[in-house]
């Protein structure tokens, strides 16, 4: 039986008017998000990512095409919207002076909890963040981590069908990005969550069943970790030369080289067949008197499939005038 998607985009457009041009921050952009689904919108900084998420939650107003949560209109019913949407903002304020009880109780309030039900759910999401030892303790005082803890168990209070998350773990440290994915994992499983977020970590495209890769206010992307993997052509070879420099136009002039993309003092080369060029690079550098270390190869991560997607774009747009400029088919 076919299941209605729980979030809908269709040719979405949003356009802010500054005093001298009009700027196109999301264009065409249409994606679906299906019930219990972890889905991704991943970018750089100004793709387009937070503009979508807003519009898509009512909180801006869209100027062409389609957006709706749970069959409710974005525009029209932003209200019905919001009381079934948990929402952390990219900026989520908690009010610092407050205890960790008394934000809790303070966003049940704001979403209407009884406080039969504040007693009942509240203690629960206090276990289930690890936060039930802080209590009494201000927010303002709580480490970066726990912030984020407080802001999904906050989020969570008034029981919502679909959590939308701006950037979640930005400027948190590894162990507690980790800690918070495995938390919303946890939540999404016994809640049967459907999970929306937006960011500019690539590596989190591994927690998504699907993720949606946005640039410069377009969708380019739109499939499981693994499919959009699996469109980068060839195989990767990775290796650090002694000049990377001077090694890059060397390697991206040689045949069977379809890229060469860098990785600080490192060089990801993607070629038609790795056994044959790893031999035709290494001998193409010594003759440059650059020597390469460690070449190996390697499985595909979300930001060489990116790259090589952007790039493509770029080429194809190209591609009309200027064919020699297109390398990759």
């Amino acid at each position: 039986m076919h299941q209605e998607p729980t979030i809908a985009t269709e040719g979405l457009l949003k356009q802010f008017h500054t005093r001298k041009r009009l700027v196109t921050a999301v264009s065409d952009v249409s994606l679906q998000v299906a019930p219990g689904e972890t889905f991704g919108l991943i970018g750089p900084d100004g793709a387009g990512k937070t503009t979508t998420t807003r519009v898509i939650l009512g909180l801006l107003r869209r100027t062409g095409g389609r957006s709706s949560v749970l069959g409710y209109d974005s525009m029209k019913e932003p209200f019905a919207i919001r009381e079934r949407v948990g929402y952390i903002a990219q900026q989520f304020a908690l009010p610092p002076e407050l205890t960790v009880m008394e934000n809790m109780r303070f966003f049940a309030q704001v979403h209407g909890v009884s406080r039969r039900e504040q007693q009942r759910r509240i203690p629960d999401l206090l276990e289930f963040a690890g936060l039930s030892r802080f209590t009494g303790r201000p927010a303002g005082k709580l480490s970066g981590g726990m912030k984020k803890k407080l802001a999904l168990a906050c989020s969570m209070v008034h029981e919502p069908r679909v959590l939308l998350l701006d950037e979640p773990t930005l400027g948190v440290d590894p162990v507690s990005r980790r800690e918070f994915w495995n938390l919303l994992a946890s939540l999404r499983a016994e809640k049967r969550l459907t999970v929306f977020f937006c960011t500019p970590y690539m590596d989190e495209a591994e927690r998504c069943h699907r993720i949606g890769l946005m640039y410069q206010g377009r969708l380019v992307a739109s499939d499981t970790p693994a499919a959009i993997k699996a469109r980068l052509p060839g195989r990767l070879l990775e290796f650090t030369p002694s000049d990377r420099q001077r090694a890059a136009p060397v390697v991206d002039g040689l045949e069977g080289v379809l890229e060469v993309q860098s990785y600080g003092s490192m060089l990801h080369v993607l070629v038609d067949d790795s056994n044959r060029r790893r031999g035709e690079i290494e001998t193409a550098l010594a003759a440059q008197a650059i020597t390469c270390q460690g070449m190996r190869e390697i499985e595909p991560r979300m930001e060489e499939a990116f790259i090589w997607l952007i790039r493509r774009q770029s080429r194809d747009a190209l591609a009309p005038d200027h064919p020699a400029d297109r390398r990759v088919p």
